[in-house]
């Protein structure tokens, strides 16, 4: 039923949406009308023999999404929860990602002053990414914008993780482009779409280690990059949502899935040692 939702909700056709799920128009009809009572409002409306999404249904979308995409990974063991810590672990050829969600006591424990500084700055900026207070960790920040259900890059600071590792060339390039357009694709766009939903609906931080292989330029191989993620929940100066993600690349990461062969295998060259 969820596949179903879904799936017509990307194609806004009847048809063109059997046509993937291999199902009939009838089952398919089915599965939405059965939704549309058990969540209590209507999902789609037809116009024009057009399928729309209504407003609670564009809404209800994203958590489909979410779970049709965990349930999935959990048939494969690739995602799960450890004491409501999220912890993801996939492998494809010499492409990885491992991600473990870590307690928010690790920033003051465990993790690095810059991480610790950048809490600082956010809370003492209230979240108003234009505040005095945040400007010192600005540089090193990329900001996204939720638009029509896709996030959207809007800025790229010069010191950033992503500017320091791509280059120039994306950093300046990235602006304006959703997440599934940028670096990664869409593969690691969808794993990190689900982190920034939340993010969006707390309005609150959460702290992540991960590791994974990517290429550095376009066509050359992919290698190891570990690093830190800090994801806060913050604002505009007109008060709409903003994401902002802070990135430090460092080997000193607790990932329980990680095999030991990954383990400080990114190049020391490529770790950040940032003071604010």
């Amino acid at each position: 039923m969820l596949r179903s939702f879904t799936t017509l909700a990307r194609h806004l056709n009847l048809s063109r949406a059997v046509e993937e799920l291999g199902s009939t128009r009838q089952t398919v009809r089915r599965h939405i009308t059965f939704l549309e009572e058990a969540k209590g409002f209507t999902l789609f409306r037809i116009r024009d023999r057009r399928y729309e999404l209504t407003e609670r249904g564009a809404s209800a979308l994203p958590e489909a999404q979410t779970l049709l995409s965990r349930g999935n990974a959990w048939l494969t063991s690739e995602v799960g929860f450890e004491y409501g810590m999220l912890r993801i672990s996939k492998r494809e050829d010499d492409w990885r990602f491992y991600l473990q969600q870590r307690p928010l006591s690790d920033l003051w424990e465990k993790s690095s002053d810059f991480m610790r500084d950048s809490v600082r700055c956010w809370a003492e900026a209230s979240g108003n990414i234009e505040h005095p207070s945040f400007q010192p960790i600005r540089p090193y920040a990329m900001v996204f914008r939720p638009n029509e259900r896709q996030w959207v890059c809007v800025d790229v600071g010069r010191e950033s993780s992503f500017a320091t590792w791509f280059g120039w060339e994306w950093q300046s390039s990235s602006i304006g482009r959703t997440l599934e357009a940028l670096p990664g694709g869409p593969l690691i766009g969808g794993i990190m779409e689900d982190t920034f939903h939340e993010i969006a609906a707390n309005h609150a931080l959460r702290f992540d280690h991960i590791h994974t292989t990517v290429a550095r330029k376009p066509d050359t191989p992919l290698i190891p990059l570990s690093y830190s993620r800090l994801l806060l929940g913050a604002r505009f100066p007109d008060g709409s949502f903003a994401l902002v993600n802070i990135i430090e690349r460092t080997n000193a990461l607790e990932i329980d899935d990680l095999p030991p062969a990954f383990v400080n295998s990114m190049d020391p060259e490529w770790e950040m040692h940032v003071s604010l």
